[in-house]
């Protein structure tokens, strides 16, 4: 299955079409089962939807991996009062409003960057302090435009919560447009933005332009914020953006099988979330949307393997039940030893008095590899046992060798874990040289 990818890999790409089955799947299950009509309008939300989440989800694994979470949160709020100038200025077209919410947030990406670049102040609290006050100013703007004589029309409060209804196939074609262009500058400056996603200071030493390529990433994510302020608002805005890129990163650890992964997970969320809102007048698309976002967060974070939580716990009782089994083979062993024959029997009580409950967690572990029998009410080690315990003497003194001997022997640097044997971790003529020592200081 999969000839020539790594585990990982398959596991990544078993996902993606998983997920493409499960959506395939979704449609004639919500027509026939959950009774689903697919008008005009469901499927133009739909689509919508489906292709924001691909572009934000792309776009997001940036602003994830970049520790710039907020920056989404801090973009869509800063969008408000361009809203609302662009209304005063232009009316109430579509277009003009979406260019003002794209300028209002391009500005405040630069003042984050200039709070940075000249003061002391932290990124985190920059994007803070834009996001407050960029939203508060549009918030104030909006009264505003309320008190006026034709405020009955403006209806720009439906940016803050987003109003997916309202979407139309023109502005599903200026999505997908957009989104195309988008992608392709993605491919274009690719390795640049993985460059300065990972060592920006690497990047920059090697005469890569980084504030250039960071402030066209930047825009980029504000193009793909200002893109889903209808459907999703201000509000909102941030969970389709940062969501699927957390996801997805929980699988993998590659950027492309992430950005993959993240963009299948961002056009799952848009289309399911918004079809799930058509099962009721009072289910609104936006938060809905998000609600399924959330879940892939949550199902990812659960159980995708080693990042998993259930996972880690597992991980987590199987070091114990092995440290457990460790420490119980080395008393008996040492026992045994001090009572000069290995096939010694050890009491229990002897036992449980040095690990207390630990002992039958580890007794059990031992029984399991046949390196230890029940003989008498106590314990004996078996040869299999014999040999283990040996083993392991033998590799904590390599380990002890190694932290005396390894800067006279000029040995290569290792992490010091001793649950691991140190002749898997040190190349051949090392072992040699600490094995040297060993004889002789056993002689």
């Amino acid at each position: 299955m999969l000839p020539g990818f790594s585990p990982e890999d398959r596991r990544v790409w078993l996902l993606i079409g998983a997920i493409t089955l499960i959506t395939l799947l979704f449609l004639p299950y919500s027509q026939f089962v959950l009774g689903v009509r697919y008008d005009y309008t469901l499927r133009t939300v739909a689509i919508g939807g489906s292709l924001l989440g691909i572009i934000s989800g792309v776009l997001g694994c940036f602003a994830v991996l970049r520790q710039q979470s907020l920056m989404g949160d801090a973009l869509s709020h800063a969008a408000l009062p361009g809203v609302a100038i662009a209304f005063l200025l232009a009316g109430r077209e579509l277009g003009f409003l979406l260019i003002g919410a794209g300028v209002a947030s391009w500005l405040g990406v630069q003042f984050i960057r200039l709070l940075t670049d000249t003061t002391r102040i932290k990124q985190d609290t920059a994007m803070g302090i834009v996001l407050a006050s960029w939203f508060a100013a549009g918030i104030a703007l909006l009264a505003y435009i309320q008190a006026r004589p034709d405020a009955s029309q403006a209806g720009l409060d439906t940016f803050i919560f987003g109003q997916a209804a309202a979407i139309v196939e023109k502005d599903v074609r200026l999505i997908a447009g957009i989104g195309l262009a988008t992608m392709f500058l993605l491919v274009l400056f690719w390795k640049e933005f993985k460059l300065i996603t990972f060592d920006a200071e690497f990047a920059g030493a090697n005469g890569f332009r980084v504030n250039l390529f960071s402030t066209l990433l930047s825009t980029l994510i504000v193009v793909a914020i200002v893109l889903g302020l209808q459907l999703a608002g201000v509000i909102m805005m941030v969970g389709m953006l940062i969501a699927p890129g957390i996801a997805a990163r929980q699988w993998t650890n590659k950027l492309t099988q992430m950005v993959t992964l993240a963009a299948i997970f961002g056009g799952f969320s848009g289309g399911v979330g918004a079809i799930i809102s058509a099962l009721d007048t009072d289910l609104p698309t936006g938060p809905m949307i998000i609600v399924v976002a959330f879940l892939l967060v949550v199902i990812s974070i659960s159980i995708a393997p080693q990042r998993g939580l259930i996972w880690q716990l597992l991980r987590q009782r199987q070091d114990q039940k092995r440290f457990a089994a460790q420490m119980v083979l080395d008393d008996l062993f040492h026992y045994a030893y001090d009572h000069d024959s290995l096939s010694t029997v050890v009491p229990e009580s002897f036992l449980k008095g040095m690990r207390g409950s630990a002992v039958k967690q580890g007794l059990q572990q031992l029984v399991n590899k046949d390196q230890v029998q029940p003989v008498n009410g106590g314990w004996q080690l078996t040869e299999a046992g014999r040999q283990a315990a040996a083993d392991n003497a033998t590799n904590t003194l390599m380990w002890d060798l190694y932290r005396q001997y390894n800067q006279t022997l000029d040995l290569p640097l290792i992490a010091e874990d001793r649950q691991r044997d140190i002749r898997e971790l040190l190349p051949e003529t090392a072992i040699h040289k600490l094995e040297k020592i060993l004889q002789e200081e056993l002689a």
